[in-house]
């Protein structure tokens, strides 16, 4: 898996935790903070989780990927900083958070580039301990 493909996961993996408004008002802000404070606590994370089928199986598949808690907690940590670079690049819009995600299915290097280069940094870092 390259570190781009791994920023699409990353986003996927945060995105249905994000409840975000059109822009980043002040309620969105704090929609995104407590979207990031879930994806860190690992508790928090699990009880939100939990609640849909969809959730605990993407988790699973994570843990897979990942191989241990420790890799999983920064693959959680690094979907939080992905998110966040979707979030200020795309204005907090959900349509065009969804937008770049489905074109990054099919590019992701696109996808990658939409990232600040700390993020990017971070991805790949993680890519090279994955595999």
């Amino acid at each position: 898996m390259t570190w781009r493909q791994l920023a699409l996961v990353a986003a996927l993996t945060a995105w249905p935790l994000a409840g975000l408004a059109q822009t980043l008002d002040p309620a969105s802000q704090a929609a995104l903070d407590q979207t990031l404070r879930m994806l860190l606590d690992p508790q928090a994370r699990s009880g939100e989780l939990a609640k849909s089928p969809q959730g605990a199986a993407a988790d699973q598949q994570i843990r897979a990927l990942t191989g241990s808690d420790a890799r999983t907690q920064e693959l959680y940590e690094v979907a939080g900083e992905v998110l966040k670079d979707l979030a200020q690049s795309t204005g907090g819009d959900p349509e065009k958070m969804l937008l770049a995600l489905d074109r990054g299915r099919t590019d992701p290097a696109a996808f990658a580039a939409m990232l600040s280069p700390a993020t990017q940094e971070r991805l790949r870092a993680l890519a090279v301990k994955l595999r």
